[in-house]
């Protein structure tokens, strides 16, 4: 998977828009990354430069057993690590695991906003 390939996946989603939102920081890396919202919430976040992993929401019951399993999953860089994960690409995380782990999140963080904002999704 190229970093094109994942930026179609993450917007073939309803209601997904994309920003990036650091493009003042002192950090290079930090200045290319590319946040995947759903209402005002992120579910994923990627450097568009550099392509090394993806930061996804998700379950922390899961979250354990993942990182136990793969070499590739690891504690969410900059975010909360009982509910983040960094999952890494061209590791031993299979592309389509990526894609589920993706779309995990992607409900999960759909699944938390208000009442009125998940009637607005449902109505895209």
């Amino acid at each position: 998977m190229n970093v094109e390939e994942f930026r179609e996946y993450c917007l073939s989603f309803r209601g997904v828009r994309e920003k990036m939102p650091f493009p003042n920081v002192a950090d290079r890396y930090s200045r290319d990354v590319l946040c995947f919202y759903v209402g005002d919430k992120w579910f994923c976040f990627v450097n568009v430069a550099v392509f090394d992993f993806c930061c996804i929401k998700c379950d922390p019951d899961r979250s354990g057993e993942l990182q136990a399993r793969y070499m590739g999953i690891r504690p969410g860089w900059h975010m909360n690590k009982k509910y983040w994960i960094s999952v890494y690409f061209e590791q031993d995380v299979p592309d389509s695991l990526i894609r589920e782990l993706v779309k995990a999140s992607y409900d999960l963080v759909a699944g938390s906003l208000t009442k009125k904002e998940r009637e607005e999704l449902d109505s895209l």
